[in-house]
């Protein structure tokens, strides 16, 4: 699998997320292990602090775990925090920025919600 790195932000914040969407999605279950960082490093091409960093990030927040000898473990209920994680943020940046945009276009909040149930998240 390749991975396209941008530089809008560094490679270690772009992995954590990665590895965040992974925990979300399923892909890695709580109480599994993650590839190493030898493995991530060689599969991704990037230096293996830049990994360790990342990981470092998400074991201080409380996603994952050091088992000594066994590797990095993803935590339990580290989806559900996650997603509340996520779900608060989007609130904050993106929902935010959605609607001080309608509100410069000149669209009422009702003109809004009718718009998004009409679409029903259609794109």
């Amino acid at each position: 699998m390749t991975v396209e790195w941008n530089d809008k932000q560094p490679i270690y914040r772009q992995l954590r997320d990665l590895v965040a969407e992974r925990i979300m999605d399923g892909s890695f279950p709580e109480g599994e292990a993650i590839p190493s960082v030898r493995q991530v490093s060689a599969d991704y091409k990037i230096n293996h602090l830049t990994v360790g960093k990342a990981y470092q990030e998400l074991v201080d927040e409380g996603l994952l775990e050091k088992r000594r000898g066994l590797g990095m473990f993803v935590t339990v209920g580290a989806c559900c925090a996650l997603t509340s994680n996520e779900k608060q943020q989007f609130i904050d940046e993106e929902v935010s920025a959605f609607l001080e945009r309608a509100k410069v276009l000149g669209m009422d909040t009702q003109e809004v919600v009718g718009l998004l149930l009409e679409t029903g998240g259609r794109r």
